[in-house]
């Protein structure tokens, strides 16, 4: 129990879900064959939205993170009517440039603090332990540690919502026009599909749980600066995905807990930790390019499971 309630090992489950959540978002627009390498500005969005409201609205924390999702959607709007008419490297250039617009701006705006970035923003960990103080009392558990517990389980249920949420879009309507656009751009649009409409429609999603990924950082790290979605984040986004499996949704978490949680293993071995993961990086795209996950894996998984119940219920019957 003491080993659960080790706050440096529930700061790792935290920051997990939170890159659950932002490999998610770059996995939707690569859903419909997009490149957009704009996450982290839209996370940006999201960060400085939500920090801001709460520290100079005084606007209740779980208002402001969603409204923190609904600015960056909002931005996205604007920036994806050109952009998603753009194909290939030209989108991901385009919404690269945007990610350096928004970190320049953040720079120079005084709403922003500059460079200095914003600090004493309200800890959700800290919220839900004062919320829950008396029922943490009775299980002997201090606020502080009890918050971090309470942020974790939340957290959790955030990223299973998001992940059922999108697991029901792509079996829908919606989730079979992505994969026609995915697959054949040309054909899909031949096919009557509005590939337009359907290309905003995953960015604006996108760009939504990027918003909330760095609105629920923002109240977790406690500050922000812009040096905090600068292009390492981008990368840091596309290789959760490119690690995990692009090509199936649970290759973008499995991918972000492997690359959040690997270098936290990595601490004793700090001289060579980045010569490891990236011999790791260059090892794995040479044998495995379609990430840890595919397709392939998951159809042998899935014929497997037949296989077991079929022996299982043969052994039934011979007793």
């Amino acid at each position: 129990m003491d080993e659960i309630l080790n706050g440096y090992v529930l700061q790792v489950v935290v920051f997990s879900c939170i890159n659950i959540i932002l490999s998610l978002s770059v996995y939707m627009t690569l859903c419909t064959g997009q490149m957009s390498l704009g996450n982290a500005g839209f996370m940006s969005v999201g960060a400085y939205t939500s920090a801001i409201l709460t520290m100079q609205v005084g606007l209740p924390m779980p208002a402001a993170i969603v409204l923190g999702g609904i600015m960056a959607t909002a931005v996205a709007l604007v920036v994806g009517i050109p952009t998603t008419r753009l194909r290939g490297m030209y989108l991901a250039i385009a919404t690269l440039g945007f990610g350096e617009v928004v970190r320049v701006l953040a720079l120079n705006l005084k709403i922003t603090n500059g460079a200095l970035g914003l600090s004493g923003i309200p800890s959700m960990a800290n919220t839900l332990g004062d919320l829950a103080s008396d029922f943490l009392d009775v299980l002997d558990i201090d606020s502080q540690t009890g918050g971090q517990l309470l942020m974790c389980l939340v957290l959790i249920i955030v990223v299973v919502a998001i992940l059922w949420f999108w697991h029901r879009l792509e079996e829908s309507r919606i989730g079979r026009a992505f994969a026609a656009i995915k697959a054949d751009e040309h054909a899909a649009e031949l096919s009557g599909i509005p590939i337009v409409y359907y290309k905003m429609m995953s960015f604006l999603f996108s760009a939504f749980f990027a918003g909330v990924a760095g609105a629920l950082f923002a109240h977790t790290a406690n500050f922000i600066s812009p040096t905090d979605f600068s292009w390492h984040k981008v990368v840091d986004a596309l290789l959760y995905c490119v690690f995990g499996g692009s090509n199936v949704m649970w290759g973008s978490p499995l991918g972000a807990v492997i690359l959040t949680v690997l270098p936290e293993l990595l601490r004793d071995l700090a001289e060579y930790r980045d010569m490891l993961y990236g011999i790791m990086l260059v090892g794995l795209m040479a044998f495995r390019p379609d990430g840890i996950l595919s397709y392939d894996v998951l159809k042998k998984l899935h014929r497997r499971r037949p296989a077991r119940a079929v022996q299982e219920t043969a052994k039934e019957g011979d007793r």
